[in-house]
C-alpha cells in the first residue's frame, strides 16, 4: 500500500493490505493503530495467548506473521492504550463469529471462482433500461424450520431466491446490508463488521457463490451499505486505539439518532476506510451497486440542514463516488437522502456528488399521503401526485416504497390506504400503475406484492398463507403482469429521465381526481435490441382515484396526427377481482377531435398507442 496515498485520502483497496492475509503456508495480520501503547494478536492458532505485533514501518501499522494461522480460525487484536487493556475484532477483517462473540475469522476471498463473466461484461447503470428492485431482508425473506435461528445459509437460499423473482419479473434483489452487526434487530444498519459478510448466513465463499448464481440467472444486485454511523460496540471501531480514531472526539457530533458513532471523514484514513469497504463489496462480491443509507447524515452536521454543510464529509463523498465510477464504470451508486441538497446525481466534476440515483422519498411520502385520504380530501390536494414532476428532472429518481415504510408502527403500504378491506385493493392497484407509468426507476420491499397487512418482522417471514385468499393473489399477480409491462414497452424507460418522455394529458380534471398521464418511447416501432424491451410504442395510463364514477374527454391536438390506442391492463379487471371483464378495446384518436372515457371508481387503465 502507498502510506503516503493512505494519509491523503487517496487509497481504495486499503483492505487488500491490512486485515488477515493468507500467505507463504501462513497468515499476516495487520491493524493501524496509530495512538495505541501496545498491540498484541490472540486467536485459535496460538491458543489465544497475547503475542505483540511489531511496527515494521513508522507510520503506527501493526504486522505479525502466524505460520500456524489458516482460514477459518478466530482471532482478536488486544489493544493497550488510554482507556486500558480492550480486546477488539479486525477492522478490516473478512468474517467475524455469531454474535454475541465478536472475534474475527480468516477468510481467504480467492476460495471461489466466480463464473458471471458475461452479466459482468453486458451490465450497465440502467439509465434507460428497467431496473425494478425487490428489496428484501436475507434472514426473514424465507424462515428454515430446523435451523434454531430460522436462517438460511447465502447459497442454501439461492434457488428459492432466483425462482421467485423471475417468477415474479424484478430485474434487481437489493439486501439488507449485509455486513456484521451484533443486533438482529438493528437489521444490519448498525455495523461492527465492514468488510465482513454477516456469519449469520455463511462465509464469504457462500455470499460469492449467492451473488454468482443471480448473475448467472439474469438477476442484478445490490446491497445497503451504511457510510454514516457505525455501532457503539467496545470491541469493534469506538475508541479502537484508545483514542477517537474512526469517530468525532467532541460529544455534540459523535452520537448518531440512533445512538452510534458518527464517522469523521475529515480523517483521511477514515475515508480510505470507508471507501475501501465500498469498493471491496463491488470487487470481491460483485455487487451491482450499493445503496447508500442516511446520505442526508453525512451532508449536514447530525443531518440537520441548519446545522450547515459538513463540508469535510462532502468532499469525502465526491471523492469515493467518483473513485468507485472510475474503478467500477457499471455499478450503480445510490443515495437514500432525504434532503433536498442540490445535484446528489450531478457527477462530481460539476460540483454534484456523483450518485448515480437517489432515492424520491419527497415522491413516496406525498403518494402515501394522498392515498391515505377520503376521496372529497384528494381532490383538493392533487399537488400531493403532481408536485414530484416539478423537481424530478432535478435528479435521476428511483421511487421506493421501502422496509422504512412497512414497520415501526407506520402500517403497511396497503392499510395506509384509506377505506375498508374491500375498498383498499382496487386503490393499490391504481397506485401501483401510477408509480409504474410516473418516471423513475422502482423499488419494493417483500411482502408489499402480496399486499400485506402485518409490519415487517425481521424474526417473520412475509405471510406467504395471504395467497389463499382472492384479494391477496389476484394482487399477487397483477404485480406479476406490472412487472411484466414495464420490462416489455421501453416508454416506461426508454426517455426516464428525459421531459420528452413525460406528458400530463390531464391533471385533477375538473376537480374529481382524474389524472392522465403519457409516457413516449423515443419513437413509436422503434426496437430496442438489447435492451430487454421490444416494444417501441408509447404508453397512456387514466386514473380515476375517487369513489365515484368519472368521465375524462381528452382532447388530441390538431397538429398531431392520429391515433389508435389499445388497452393492455386495467386495474378494475374481474381477474384481479375487479368488477370490469376483460375484453378488446380499441380507441380511435382523431387530429384535433376529442374522445371520452368513462372510468369506474378507483381505477387505472392503461393504454398502448400506434399510429392509426
Amino acid at each position: 500500500m502507498n502510506f503516503q496515498k493512505f494519509f491523503e485520502g487517496d487509497v481504495f483497496d486499503a483492505y487488500k493490505y491490512m486485515g488477515a492475509h493468507p500467505q507463504d503456508g501462513g497468515v499476516v495480520f495487520r491493524t493501524y493503530a496509530p495512538q495505541a501503547d501496545r498491540v498484541c494478536i490472540i486467536g485459535e492458532f496460538n491458543d489465544w495467548t497475547e503475542e505483540e505485533m511489531k511496527m515494521p514501518e513508522r507510520f503506527q501499522f501493526y504486522e505479525i506473521f502466524e505460520r500456524d494461522a489458516k482460514p477459518g480460525q478466530m482471532y482478536k487484536y488486544v489493544i493497550y492504550g488510554k482507556n486500558g487493556r480492550v480486546e477488539h475484532c479486525d477492522p478490516y477483517g473478512f468474517g467475524m463469529e455469531l454474535r454475541p462473540g465478536f472475534a474475527s475469522i480468516i477468510r481467504d476471498l480467492d476460495a471461489y471462482t466466480f463464473t458471471d463473466e458475461a452479466w459482468m461484461r453486458s451490465r450497465t447503470l440502467c439509465y434507460d433500461r428497467p431496473l425494478n428492485i425487490y428489496e428484501l431482508h436475507l434472514g426473514s425473506f424465507r424462515r428454515k424450520e430446523s435451523d434454531p435461528n430460522g436462517w438460511y445459509r447465502y447459497d442454501e437460499i439461492a434457488d428459492q431466491l432466483i425462482d421467485y423473482v423471475k417468477a415474479n419479473g424484478y430485474t434487481h434483489v437489493e439486501f439488507l446490508p449485509l455486513s456484521e452487526h451484533p443486533f438482529d434487530g438493528s437489521w444490519g444498519y448498525q455495523s461492527t463488521g465492514f468488510f465482513s459478510p454477516t456469519s449469520r448466513y455463511g462465509t464469504a465463499s457462500q455470499l460469492q457463490e449467492l451473488i454468482d448464481r443471480l448473475h448467472n440467472a439474469g438477476i442484478g444486485v445490490i446491497m445497503d451499505f451504511v457510510p454514516a454511523h457505525f455501532a457503539l460496540d467496545y470491541y469493534a471501531l469506538r475508541k479502537y486505539d484508545g483514542t477517537e480514531l474512526y469517530e468525532f472526539p467532541a460529544s455534540d457530533v459523535s452520537d448518531s439518532e440512533w445512538g452510534s458513532c458518527n464517522f469523521i471523514f475529515a480523517r483521511r484514513e477514515v475515508a480510505c476506510f470507508m471507501q475501501s469497504a465500498a469498493n471491496y463489496w463491488l470487487t470481491e462480491y460483485h455487487f451491482d451497486g450499493l445503496r447508500m443509507d442516511a446520505i442526508s447524515r453525512v451532508i449536514y452536521w447530525m443531518g440537520n440542514e441548519l446545522r450547515g454543510v459538513n463540508e469535510p464529509a462532502v468532499e469525502f463523498l465526491r471523492k469515493m463516488n467518483t473513485g468507485l465510477h472510475k474503478l467500477h464504470p457499471t455499478a450503480m451508486l445510490i443515495a437514500e437522502d432525504s434532503t433536498s441538497y442540490p445535484g446528489c446525481t450531478k457527477p462530481a466534476d460539476q460540483g454534484g456528488l456523483g450518485f448515480d440515483y437517489k432515492w424520491d422519498l419527497g415522491w413516496m411520502n406525498d403518494t402515501l399521503d394522498y392515498f391515505r385520504k377520503t376521496s372529497d380530501e384528494r381532490a383538493m390536494r392533487p399537488e400531493l401526485l403532481t408536485f414530484s414532476m416539478y423537481y424530478y428532472y432535478n435528479e435521476r429518481h428511483l421511487l421506493p416504497l421501502s422496509h422504512d415504510e412497512v414497520v415501526h408502527g407506520k402500517q403497511t403500504v396497503i392499510d395506509k390506504i384509506y377505506g375498508s378491506y374491500e375498498e383498499k385493493f382496487p386503490q393499490l392497484r391504481a397506485l401501483y400503475l401510477y408509480m409504474y407509468i410516473h418516471p423513475g426507476k422502482k423499488l419494493n420491499f417483500m411482502g408489499n406484492e402480496i399486499a400485506m397487512f402485518r409490519e415487517w418482522d425481521e424474526k417473520k417471514e412475509p405471510d406467504n398463507f395471504l395467497l389463499k385468499y382472492p384479494m391477496h393473489d389476484s394482487f399477487h399477480h397483477y404485480m406479476i403482469m406490472l412487472n411484466e409491462l414495464y420490462r416489455t414497452y421501453r416508454a416506461f424507460t426508454a426517455l426516464d429521465h428525459d421531459p420528452a418522455g413525460f406528458q400530463w394529458l390531464a391533471m385533477n380534471d375538473q376537480g374529481h381526481d382524474v389524472f392522465a398521464i403519457r409516457r413516449n418511447s423515443g419513437g413509436r416501432g422503434a426496437s430496442a435490441a438489447g435492451t430487454g424491451t421490444e416494444q417501441g410504442a408509447d404508453l397512456a395510463a387514466l386514473f380515476n382515484f375517487s369513489s365515484r364514477e368519472r368521465r375524462l374527454t381528452l382532447r388530441m391536438d390538431p397538429k398531431e396526427q392520429d391515433e389508435a390506442w389499445e388497452l393492455i391492463l386495467h386495474t378494475d379487471w374481474e381477474r384481479w377481482s375487479g368488477s370490469r371483464k376483460e375484453e378488446t378495446e380499441q380507441v380511435q384518436m382523431p387530429a384535433g377531435g376529442e374522445v371520452t372515457f368513462y372510468l369506474p371508481p378507483f381505477s387505472g387503465a392503461l393504454y398502448k398507442i400506434s399510429d392509426k
